[in-house]
């Protein structure tokens, strides 16, 4: 069985516009991350600080890839914007869970420096 603190999640992340983490922005809260280990499913809804942040979707790839290097590649992740935060919620919410779309945006040198800096 393969145990995942969610409480570091949002402390292992910097704000891409700010110098603070995720958590301490309250962007992502420790009761917005679901673990279910029996069904390796991890869902995390995240709140950008402004209803038009720009890097809505850096965020939601930073959390994407530390869950990707920090659980089992058998765990599903879902990345979310929690409803009503953000403009641009559905297209954020379905360019996150899109796999194409994130693998694409992985293959990008400039994107993939962007995270790595903000996920500590």
């Amino acid at each position: 069985m393969y145990c995942f603190d969610p409480a570091n999640l949002s402390k292992d992340i910097k704000d891409p516009e700010h110098p603070y983490s995720l958590e301490e922005l309250k962007v992502i809260t420790e009761d917005a991350i679901e673990v279910d280990d029996k069904l390796s499913y991890v869902r995390v809804t995240f709140t950008p600080t402004v209803e038009h942040c720009s890097m809505a979707t850096v965020i939601g790839l930073c959390l994407r890839v530390k869950l990707m290097r920090s659980l089992p590649q058998r765990y599903k992740v879902d990345i979310k914007v929690a409803p009503g935060t953000h403009a641009t919620e559905a297209a954020v919410n379905k360019q996150l869970n899109d796999k194409e779309r994130v693998a694409a945006a992985l293959e990008n040198p400039n994107l993939v420096d962007m995270v790595d800096e903000f996920c500590m």
